[in-house]
């Protein structure tokens, strides 16, 4: 059996250890290398394309400059740091409305659906579908021959009871001078009297059925109750009419003047039922308050108060005198209470909200400005009025406010911003364009060289 030489180390296993470490020391400094050229590339693109602004670089360079944060320049609005430019109003004393807006529904002040007292066949249609009519204008009439027939018997029997009764009373006088004459017997005299008695019954009672026929021959005409405006027509010429009939003739809704009702919070009632002797102005305003439909005054005040809403019902009454104002029109109503007389008023914008309450900024004489609490009272759209805590010909701030504090330093509009007392001047465009070239030829050199002085 023959002997096998034993094998020669082979260079590639894992036995060959010079190799292989000199081949791992060279690996691991090429990866450092390409990492340190890959960070040194993104370096520089990052600062070509966030170029530093030439100002600020000026402000680094030159020796008096301070880091940002540096000092007290870090309080916005602050009494150390710049200017702030404001808007600024005078409080002034006026008079001021106080008014109340409410939603109000027109109704008129009376309607009346005219109906027939009498039955029978509608004979004339005198009115026109929209028509304004008096009161007491003739709208229709009804046939009226049955009546005049009825008021003609009811005529002729009061005429009968007239003359019998008169009979009876000449007969009366006859038996009262033969009975003082003591030629007739006391009873005939007093059945006689009795008689005639019966006569002035029945005659009162011919008189009132003459009186009624009279009176449904009137009804024939279908009168206006009211004056104001006739609606659509229910009934035509032919129909038989009569007091029962639910449409009835026609419809009339007064128009001028006319009331719009409007509800008012509770809590504002004893205010109303104070001045209410007093002339309160009230304006009927359409649906988008744009459009004064018509003026008129406050006219009464519910008693008692709606548990359901809390609001009391009110009354306003307007002439309508352009007929503006339809039935059961929607409307805003703005009623004018009263006026506060010498109040001292600024703009809305001046007053602002904190946790401490309602405040304004007020301008002093040195360009600073106080914070300074105030008591708010009636408003208007554009002012509002200032109870406490500030006088007549006081300036206050009305824009910008939201950047001060108390103390803080202010610039008026007409001054302008404020000017550094020293510095640089601003270069021109030119000067800038070389300056950001020298800066990026600067940051290319540097990425350039990093790589090579890393270890």
């Amino acid at each position: 059996m023959e002997l096998q030489p034993p094998p020669l180390p082979d260079p590639a296993s894992p036995r060959g250890s010079p190799v292989r470490r000199i081949s791992r020391r060279a690996r691991i400094i090429g990866s450092l290398l390409a990492l340190v050229v890959v960070a040194g590339v993104g370096w520089l693109a990052w600062e070509l394309t966030h170029p530093e602004s030439p100002a600020v670089a000026q402000g680094a360079r030159s020796p008096g400059a301070r880091a940002p944060g540096a000092g007290g320049g870090g309080r916005r609005g602050g009494a150390g740091g710049p200017a702030t430019t404001v808007g600024v109003a005078v409080a002034e004393r006026a008079d001021i409305p106080v008014f109340l807006d409410a939603l109000g529904t027109v109704v008129p002040q009376a309607t009346a659906r005219v109906r027939a007292q009498v039955s029978g066949m509608l004979q004339q249609v005198l009115y026109k579908e929209g028509q304004l009519v008096r009161k007491g204008e003739v709208l229709a009439r009804i046939d009226p021959r049955q009546f005049e027939m009825a008021l003609q018997q009811a005529s002729g029997q009061r005429m009968r009871d007239e003359a019998q009764l008169q009979a009876a009373r000449v007969t009366l006088e006859r038996y009262r001078t033969l009975l003082q004459q003591d030629s007739i017997a006391r009873q005939e005299v007093d059945t006689q009297a009795a008689l005639v008695k019966q006569l002035e019954a029945a005659l009162v009672i011919a008189k009132a059925n003459e009186g009624a026929a009279r009176l449904n021959l009137g009804y024939t005409r279908i009168v206006a109750p009211i004056g104001g405006r006739v609606g659509l027509r229910t009934v035509d010429v032919g129909n038989v009419v009569g007091p029962g009939d639910a449409n009835g003739v026609a419809v009339i809704t007064q128009i001028s003047p006319i009331d719009v009702e409007f509800a008012v919070p509770q809590d504002q009632a004893p205010e109303l039922q104070r001045n209410a002797r007093a002339f309160m102005e009230a304006k009927a305003l359409d649906r988008s308050r744009t459009t004064l439909l018509d003026t008129g005054v406050f006219a009464s005040l519910d008693n008692q108060v709606d548990t359901q809403t809390g609001t009391v019902r009110a009354k306003a009454r307007f002439n309508n005198a352009r007929e503006a104002l339809f039935p059961n029109q929607f409307v805003n109503v703005r009623l004018h209470v009263r006026t506060i007389r010498d109040a001292v008023l600024v703009p809305v914008s001046a007053v602002r909200h904190g946790a401490e309450g309602d405040h304004v900024f007020v301008l002093k004489d040195d360009r600073t400005v106080a914070l300074r609490p105030v008591t708010r009272g009636q408003a208007s759209p554009e002012r509002v009025q200032i109870a406490t805590g500030l006088r007549v010909g006081e300036r206050v701030i009305t824009e910008g406010a939201d950047r001060l504090r108390d103390g803080s330093r202010v610039t008026l509009p007409a001054e302008g911003p404020p000017q550094a007392a020293a510095g640089p001047q601003r270069m021109g465009a030119q000067d800038e364009r070389e300056q950001r070239r020298a800066q990026r030829r600067e940051k290319r050199r540097r990425a350039a060289a990093a790589p090579a002085t890393t270890p």
